[in-house]
């Protein structure tokens, strides 16, 4: 192997069990939770076919006459975003359930959100960011409680948005 070959950097396999999610809520301070789990991280642009019929000879009719070629072509459709549903701990903090209150109150247009999962590696340094434009609490959740149990209390938001772009 040679000196070059030695020295040159591989980039790092990102682990999915660092993570967190800031919510920046405007002119509010922001906040940074973090999550156990990030489901729906999703965007898709489905395909739409075209179907032409072109000038070149294909077949022949039983009446002598030539038939148009079909060519079907596919073009990039709209692009959509799937829901984000985050999942955490449960703390005495009420900031979650009072964003999706408030959206569920009417007041949804104001509480719009830019919001950004960031990725670390092992050295706890930012290397991955994802900022979600448009985006609002659409269900909110904890899980069922039982008094014998040791677990711990689930809440559990879902996130609609409009778009996301890497940025980092």
């Amino acid at each position: 192997m040679s000196q070059e070959q030695s020295t040159t950097k591989l980039p790092e396999i990102l682990t999915s069990c660092r993570f967190y999610l800031g919510l920046a809520f405007g002119s509010q301070k922001d906040i940074d939770c973090h999550f156990l789990e990030c489901r729906g991280f999703q965007q898709t642009q489905a395909p739409i076919e075209i179907c032409e019929v072109t000038a070149n000879r294909w077949g022949q009719a039983k009446t002598g006459q030539v038939q148009g070629q079909t060519v079907r072509t596919k073009i990039p459709g709209n692009v959509k975003c799937g829901n984000l549903t985050l999942r955490r701990g449960m703390t005495s903090s009420k900031e979650l359930w009072d964003w999706f209150s408030t959206v569920q109150e009417g007041n949804w247009s104001q509480q719009r959100r830019l919001v950004a999962l960031s990725i670390y590696n092992q050295a706890a340094e930012e290397v991955a960011r994802f900022e979600l434009a448009g985006a609002w609490p659409s269900s909110y959740k904890f899980t069922d409680v039982n008094a014998r149990s040791t677990e711990i209390e689930i809440e559990e938001l879902e996130i609609a948005f409009e778009e996301f772009k890497r940025v980092k």
